[in-house]
């Protein structure tokens, strides 16, 4: 099974503020749907970026598609064969209409219009938004907005998907809804999420950060009270 992304020894710091890395390390093989959790501020949303290059370590190895990355010329590469969907769909949606935001990626690509209108019509089957062409992004539904945005993502034909919280506000039916879509793709996925529901869904594997490294979580084990 190849290896799709391989980090070690990943140390990272914000300027003046403790280390959020220390010694995070972790692979993520093809087929894999693997799961990271771990407590607010403990770095995994700051672990994604660095793994598409937005962020810089200072210290470890970062090898993505079998290739050591170190700059931004060779992060280029990744984030064409990575696609990462943000934690709020505002941060990714900025086209008036749904089909201007799927098609964007596509036509960047350099394919035609028609060809680019062709896979939006594709993707939005896919996370099951048919019919939403034209309709207005920024009057979406938080659920809807998070749909397109994995749509967005999809239509650049990515290896791999990075998803930052995904369940992130939305109901317990459009999180049913995008565990099914979610399950049904291709692609590896690296999936930050609190939800431990969501998580036993779709992931594979899951890892835990915390103080800096990523773990296995061990099991919890209860214990029947004592009697008198």
């Amino acid at each position: 099974m190849s290896v799709l992304f391989e980090v070690a020894g990943l140390c990272f710091a914000y300027p003046r503020r403790p280390p959020v890395l220390t010694d995070a390390t972790m692979t993520l093989a093809a087929g894999e749907r693997l799961a990271i959790t771990g407590p607010n501020g403990a770095g995994k949303s700051t672990l994604m970026q660095i793994l598409v290059g937005l962020l810089t370590p200072q210290a470890g190895r970062i090898v993505a598609f079998g290739a050591e990355r170190r700059v931004e010329a060779d992060f280029q590469e990744v984030r064409r064969r990575a696609g990462y969907v943000f934690q709020d769909p505002d941060d990714q949606l900025f086209c008036p209409t749904v089909a201007e935001d799927v098609a964007f990626g596509p036509l960047n690509l350099g394919l035609s219009r028609a060809e680019a209108l062709a896979v939006v019509d594709q993707v939005l089957a896919r996370v099951g938004l048919e019919g939403f062409r034209d309709r207005i992004t920024h009057k979406l539904s938080g659920g809807e907005k998070r749909l397109v945005s994995l749509a967005c993502v999809l239509a650049m034909e990515p290896e791999v998907l990075l998803l930052d919280e995904p369940t992130n506000a939305l109901d317990e039916d459009t999180t049913a809804r995008l565990s099914e879509i979610l399950r049904g793709l291709p692609q590896a996925m690296i999936v930050i999420s609190h939800d431990p529901h969501f998580r036993r869904r779709i992931a594979t594997r899951t890892l835990r950060l915390q103080q800096g490294r990523l773990v296995t979580p061990q099991p919890v084990c209860r214990h029947a009270g004592m009697g008198a």
